[in-house]
């Protein structure tokens, strides 16, 4: 599990799935949910805007499993 730091409240699940370099651009993440399920804290999500908290456990299939960390 990769430990994915954030300086703010929280982070969208869109510019989360950038910084752990699952997707190159923020443009690529409504394309990227429709066809990769992700799940959030073992519930499956697909919504871009789904804001993510330090604590929170994201797994994507086929790019790996996430843990949102206060830096």
């Amino acid at each position: 599990m990769k430990d994915i730091a954030i300086s703010t409240e929280y982070i969208a699940l869109g510019q989360f799935l950038k910084l752990a370099d699952c997707i190159s651009t923020g443009g690529q993440a409504k394309f990227f949910l429709q066809e990769t399920e992700v799940h959030i804290n073992g519930e499956p999500d697909n919504r871009r805007g789904r804001k993510l908290y330090p604590g929170d456990r994201v797994e994507v299939e086929g790019c790996g499993s996430f843990r949102v960390v206060t830096s």
